[in-house]
């Protein structure tokens, strides 16, 4: 099965980046999670109001701020991405140490310039 992103903080807004780049990653063909506080579709991508036990997550990208990040730490740890993505915003000091002692690859960058550069 095809590796995944897990778009955390997912916006149905239109002009919020957790939406642009849901879209951009299904333009790249890439196999794309959401979760969000409010239950729709992006790019033909339903958005999860409840926390699943995906696989096969490659990239957790995040579009939450650190406080909310915090319930989520084991969460997103369970899941064993590759790495997470620190969007602009969403910088967490204490969460990436966390995730570098369990062997999860962090940065700090803005999944839309990653895209666009083909650095994703």
């Amino acid at each position: 099965m095809k590796k995944a992103t897990l778009v955390l903080g997912a916006s149905l807004k239109e002009d919020r980046y957790s939406n642009i780049v849901i879209h951009r990653l299904k333009e790249k063909n890439q196999n794309v999670f959401a979760f969000g506080m409010q239950e729709g579709t992006i790019a033909g991508v339903p958005v999860d109001v409840q926390l699943k036990k995906y696989s096969n997550i490659d990239t957790v990208t995040l579009y939450l701020n650190p406080m909310r990040q915090e319930a989520l730490y084991g969460y997103i740890i369970d899941l064993q991405p590759r790495r997470v993505i620190f969007n602009p915003g969403t910088e967490n000091d204490v969460f990436a140490k966390l995730l570098q002692e369990k062997g999860i690859e962090c940065e700090v960058a803005c999944t839309l310039v990653l895209l666009a550069t083909q650095q994703y």
